[in-house]
């Protein structure tokens, strides 16, 4: 097996097998019940503003957005307002489309030569990507936005709203939320398209399978905490409560498993702003998505430039004039 991935996998069980011994064998509920938990979300916040200042403190010397329609030109060539914006409004509506939508995912396409007919180097559309991709983020919004009751009493009634539309489909006892087995499954697909797909798995580092593996470990503990365990979930509220009101509170009923899942989010937590996802903030901070495209209309002028002393071919004249007529060369003035 490659190393890229059998290394973040391994890492992925062994970080979840330490919190399970930890909590299990050792009595370290304390540790990973509330001084980990509190790291991490500190870790988050801390890395993310100091990633996004980042960010925003870079320069932007030129309009650089990326296009991929007709630019407003002249007045009789029609002008593809959403893919090449020229007004705030227009780059607004193309940000929301990227965000909520994934609309440049969804125009990808895939090269690949043709080598049981002409040889030629043809293009497919990736819509399997598009929607791995859609299912992915929207399942995994959900399964945050549901978790929002084990830290609220009362628990909103916008998020018990959204808990019956992902449990609308009544299987089992207790009953089946869709996002827990769309989130696992996208990922895995997701993950099977870096190992299977011969130019991704190409360009794919350890660093792009560990937040897979790690995002896997997270579902599969949810799932087996829900479906096929008994945890005590009066236990693991009054846990979140406690550490969401400054007061932690240690449980005695709640096992290994949970505190497993919850040190696998804690480390996705830290690990965050360190990686590629924080292209969560990212987008909103993006020149090639967030500008216009007016470079025809105005000049953009760079905001952090400095006025720079410059010598004129009269000073230069001037300053080698004599050297210049030894040398033999021609000069606008003898003196």
């Amino acid at each position: 097996m490659n190393q890229r991935y059998l290394i973040p996998l391994t890492a992925v069980f062994l970080l979840f097998l330490l919190a399970y011994a930890g909590v299990e064998g050792l009595g370290l509920q304390v540790v990973f019940g509330v001084l980990i938990p509190y790291l991490a979300v500190a870790a988050f916040l801390i890395g993310f503003v100091i990633k996004v200042k980042g960010w925003a403190d870079s320069a932007v010397p030129f309009r650089i957005p990326t296009t991929c329609g007709q630019q407003k030109s002249l007045p009789w060539i029609k002008q593809n307002t959403i893919d090449n914006p020229n007004t705030s409004t227009g780059v607004f509506v193309r940000m929301l489309l990227e965000i909520f939508a994934f609309r440049s995912l969804f125009r990808n396409t895939k090269a690949a030569f043709n080598r049981h007919a002409s040889n030629k180097l043809t293009y497919s559309w990736e819509i399997f990507l598009w929607v791995g991709a859609l299912a992915f983020h929207y399942a995994f919004l959900v399964v945050l936005l549901r978790h929002v009751r084990f830290f609220t009493a009362p628990v909103p009634g916008s998020i018990q709203f959204l808990e019956y539309l992902d449990g609308i489909v009544q299987v089992g006892l207790p009953g089946l939320f869709i996002s827990g087995p769309v989130l696992l499954l996208a990922t895995l697909f997701l993950l099977s398209r870096r190992v299977l797909d011969a130019k991704v798995s190409y360009i794919s580092q350890a660093a792009d399978y560990f937040p897979l593996f790690l995002i896997i470990g997270i579902a599969a503990t949810g799932i087996a905490m829900r479906y096929f365990t008994k945890v005590d979930i009066m236990g693991i509220k009054e846990l979140t409560m406690g550490l969401v009101t400054f007061h932690p509170h240690i449980p005695e009923e709640v096992g290994g498993l949970f505190y497993g899942h919850l040190f696998l989010v804690s480390i996705l937590f830290a690990y965050f702003p360190m990686s590629k996802l924080m292209h969560m903030g990212g987008i909103f901070l993006s020149p090639t998505r967030n500008m216009a495209n007016n470079t025809r209309a105005k000049r953009h002028i760079n905001p952090w430039n400095y006025d720079v002393p410059i010598h004129t071919y009269e000073q230069y004249e001037d300053h080698f004039r004599d050297k210049m007529i030894e040398a033999g060369l021609p000069v606008d003035k003898k003196e």
